[in-house]
């Protein structure tokens, strides 16, 4: 009797640990599924918020006018010549930078140029 006893013993305490073990998962159960229905209703609730706040703003843009204004600047460019001036170089190096910028070669023998005093001699 006394194995008789022990098994039955035995038997007992395994359906009381899995009944137990099968509670603690309904226990589980319950917790998980009221979070996530309380996690539902925060995310409802904030999209009816922010639809009514949306339906406010559609109506205040229906009430707008459309103002536009298109402003068109034609772009003016004004290409000029180089033409240099005298007003710190001499007229030869004027006429020099005026030929450079036409493209032309300076003539080798101008005679409007006057012969500086210092110009080196033949002795």
């Amino acid at each position: 009797m006394t194995r008789l006893h022990l098994v039955g013993t035995a038997l007992v305490l395994a359906v009381a640990v899995a009944s137990g073990w099968l509670a603690r998962g309904w226990l589980e159960d319950s917790q998980r599924l009221t979070a996530e229905r309380a996690a539902q209703q925060a995310i409802d609730a904030a999209l009816v918020r922010e639809s009514e706040i949306a339906s406010v703003v559609e109506t205040r843009l229906a009430e707008l006018e459309a103002n536009e204004r298109i402003i068109d600047r034609g772009i003016i460019r004004e290409i000029e010549k180089p033409i240099y001036q005298r007003v710190c170089l001499e007229p030869r190096l004027i006429r020099l930078l005026n030929n450079a910028a036409a493209g032309s070669s300076p003539t080798a023998a101008d005679t409007s140029d006057t012969v500086p005093d210092n110009a080196a001699t033949d002795d």
